[in-house]
Parts: structure tokens; sequence; C-alpha cells
């Protein structure tokens, strides 16, 4: 997490009411809960994880073997039949 100055920032009259309750100290502010992204979406690898289980489900439909994909695709038997049992 990166460090910004309040007076870089915010408001002269927001800082000085800032500094009623604090004053040369640290304060987080968390996320709107409305506005935070789940894990994955800011770096798109959600999106890639989904891409990749769906090639994964497909070429298992198309006849591959879950012991095939496991070692095609890195992952451990039980990875691929999670993959493959949830959809």
């Amino acid at each position: 997490m990166k460090y910004i100055n309040a007076k870089i920032l915010l408001p002269d009259d927001l800082v000085k009411e800032l500094q009623t309750y604090i004053q040369g100290g640290y304060i987080y502010v968390p996320t709107d809960q409305t506005q935070q992204k789940r894990w994955g979406e800011v770096s798109g690898y959600r999106q890639e994880l989904k891409l990749r289980n769906d090639r994964i489900t497909e070429e298992y439909r198309q006849g591959a073997s879950i012991e095939h994909l496991a070692e095609e695709y890195c992952l451990s038997l039980s990875a691929i039949r999670k993959i493959i049992y949830q959809k």
C-alpha cells in the first residue's frame, strides 16, 4: 500500500478537521464495498482462469482423460475433477 500526504490529496479544511483526531499518524480509508472488486478482476486473472477452465471442460467432453488434462495443465487430478464437475 502506498501512503499519500493528506495535504496533497485533500482540501485544507478537511486536513485541519482530520488533525483534530490524528496528527502525524497513519489512517486507513477502506474501499467502499459497492465499488470493491473481487479477487482477480483488476489484473484479469479471474477471466484467464475461467477461459482455462472452459478449455479443460471442453477437452474433457471431447474425450480427453482426466490424467491427460492433469499432465497438460500441470494440475492435480482432484483439481481437474473439480473444474469438470462444477460445470
